[in-house]
C-alpha cells in the first residue's frame, strides 16, 4: 500500500506538481515586474508627459514585458523539456493564451461592476485581482502544460527525442552473434584454433 501511495505521489509531483510550482514560481516574478514598472512608468522614472507615463501606455509597457518575461522563464525552465522548436510560434500561442487569461479576469471584472452593481474600489479589486487573476492563471496553466507544451506537440524537443530514439533502434543493426562451437560425435567441444595435423606423405 505504501509503494503504491508512493508511486502515485511522484507521479502527481513529476507530471503536474513540479510543473505547477515553477509555473507560480515564474508568475510571482512576472507580477511583481508588472506592478513595479507600472508604478515606475506612473510617477515619471523613465520620462514625464509622455505616453508611456499614461495610465494605459504604462500598463501596456509593464504588462508586456512580464508577458515576455513570463515566457521566457516557463519556456527554459518550467517547460524546458518540452519547449518549442519553432520558436515564433511558441510565443504567438503562448501570447493567445496569456490574452486570453486577461479577458477572463476582464469579464469577471465587467460582471461585477456593470452587471451586478458592485462598484466600490474593493469589489474592483476582489472580482479582477483575486477571482479573474485565479481563473486566468489556472486557464493559462492547463494550456501551457497540455497544449503550448504539450507532449503531442511534435515540433517539441521531448517529442523529437523520443523519435530520434526510435529511429535509432529501428535502423541500428544487430550485434553479429557469435557462431557456436561445433561439437565432435564423441559429445566434446572442437576447438577452433586446433586444425587437422597434414598428413605425412613420405616416400
Amino acid at each position: 500500500m505504501s509503494e503504491t501511495l508512493r508511486s502515485l505521489a511522484s507521479r502527481a509531483w513529476h507530471g503536474f506538481l513540479a510543473y505547477l510550482l515553477k509555473f507560480g514560481i515564474v508568475g510571482l516574478i512576472g507580477l511583481v515586474i508588472d506592478v513595479v514598472l507600472f508604478n515606475a512608468l506612473r510617477v515619471g522614472v523613465f520620462g514625464t508627459d509622455t505616453w508611456a507615463q499614461s495610465a494605459i501606455g504604462a500598463k501596456t509597457i509593464s504588462t508586456s514585458v512580464a508577458i515576455v518575461f513570463n515566457w521566457l522563464g516557463n519556456r527554459y525552465w518550467t517547460f524546458r523539456r518540452h519547449r518549442r522548436r519553432h520558436v515564433l510560434r511558441e510565443f504567438a500561442e503562448y501570447l493567445v493564451v496569456s490574452l486570453g487569461g486577461m479577458a477572463i479576469s476582464l469579464a469577471c471584472l465587467w460582471v461585477s461592476h456593470h452587471l451586478l452593481g458592485f462598484t466600490s474600489l474593493l469589489a474592483d479589486n476582489i472580482s479582477s485581482n483575486v477571482i479573474g487573476l485565479g481563473l486566468g492563471t489556472a486557464f493559462r496553466f492547463v494550456l501551457y502544460r497540455y497544449w503550448v507544451y504539450g507532449h503531442h506537440r511534435s515540433d517539441g524537443l521531448s517529442n523529437l527525442a523520443r523519435v530520434e530514439e526510435a529511429q535509432r533502434a529501428l535502423f541500428e543493426q544487430p550485434p553479429l552473434e557469435q557462431a557456436a562451437p561445433a561439437v565432435d560425435p564423441n559429445g566434446a567441444a572442437a576447438d577452433p584454433a586446433q586444425s587437422p595435423e597434414p598428413r605425412n606423405q613420405g616416400g
